[in-house]
């Protein structure tokens, strides 16, 4: 066994990612470690950042929160030292994966995100996927920042109002 548990921890976030297969929100990955008891959030933050800064696992902001995937290097890690991570605390991830697939997946098949563009104003890209198969795809020009924002977050509330009045008036 591990002589350190905050090793432990790491390794189970590396699985976690693997058996996702998706990246998963800071705040899922956050909600399943804590409910389980494995750690405080003090100690599971310190434990996110140390495998950022170790490059094995990365950080994207998807819909304006923060993203984890596992990194190939992070993968590697996993297949060696996979066998400290109980039998038990494996099948507890891979239970909760499965009960939550659904919603892990449309967490990620709504995005909603915005840049500054070469000109100088915000482009916001709205985008909407079912089974990974585009639905629709936005993008708008917008001056200020607050309004691409704005934009963003009502894509996020009421996608499905939205993308059934563009069907009602397209088709």
């Amino acid at each position: 066994m591990l002589q350190e548990p905050l090793t432990l921890y790491k390794l189970i976030l590396l699985y976690l990612l693997k058996k996702a297969a998706l990246p998963l929100s800071k705040k899922r990955v956050c909600d399943f470690i804590l409910e389980k008891g494995y750690t405080n959030y003090i100690i599971l933050n310190q434990a996110i950042g140390e495998l950022i800064d170790a490059g094995m696992i990365a950080e994207k902001s998807i819909n304006e929160r923060s993203h984890f995937s596992l990194t190939e290097e992070g993968c590697q890690t996993l297949l060696f030292f996979q066998s400290n991570i109980s039998d038990i605390t494996k099948e507890e991830i891979n239970a909760w994966l499965r009960e939550n697939k659904l919603e892990l997946q449309n967490e990620l098949s709504v995005t909603a995100n915005y840049d500054r563009s070469a000109n100088g104003e915000f482009e916001a890209r709205l985008v909407a996927k079912e089974r990974g198969a585009s639905l629709v795809e936005i993008t708008l020009s917008v001056p200020a920042e607050e309004t691409a924002a704005s934009i963003c977050r009502n894509w996020r509330e009421r996608n499905e109002e939205i993308y059934q009045m563009l069907v009602e008036k397209l088709f």
